[in-house]
């Protein structure tokens, strides 16, 4: 980022190989312990550097897990509620946007899409959400076909 790299992405696939594990949910808890502090330490350093409010750090995951376990004592994909984090470029910070029932299971207030989630990370780094671009076919493909920005990000 220091050398002006525009965009990085970072996977970790925890110590097991694989953070899909759907069984004992208790090998989650050092993959956890192994990302929270990493993020924390981004996040601090970014700021201190004076980078924080020009970079977009978002920690995401293509889907959320069951709410309840399943025979292996694990959890597994579960697309009708999951969690994303954003900080940096200019995101209001301290904010929970929207809510689950109490098992975890379903959106119930504020629900988003994840073209709405592509919408606002497009538009916080600066694209025309109306641009359309073409597939190496000369198929046109919009940028942000049915999402929107989620306004309290901005």
């Amino acid at each position: 980022v220091e050398r002006g790299v525009r965009f990085v992405e970072l996977i970790d696939t925890g110590s097991s190989g694989n953070w899909d594990a759907h069984g004992d949910m208790m090998t989650h808890v050092g993959l956890a312990k192994n990302v929270d502090q990493p993020i924390a330490a981004l996040l601090k350093d970014l700021k201190q550097r004076g980078m924080l409010d020009e970079t977009l750090v978002v920690w995401t995951t293509e889907f959320g897990r069951t709410p309840k376990l399943n025979k292996a004592q694990g959890r597994d994909h579960w697309s009708r509620a999951y969690s994303i984090v954003m900080a940096g470029a200019g995101v209001p910070g301290g904010q929970v946007i929207g809510a689950s029932d109490r098992q975890g299971a379903f959106v119930t207030e504020r629900p988003y899409t994840p073209d709405d989630y592509a919408a606002t990370v497009y538009k916080k780094l600066g694209l025309n959400l109306d641009k359309t671009l073409k597939a190496p076919d000369g198929r046109p493909i919009l940028l942000a076909a049915n999402g929107n920005p989620i306004r309290e990000v901005f």
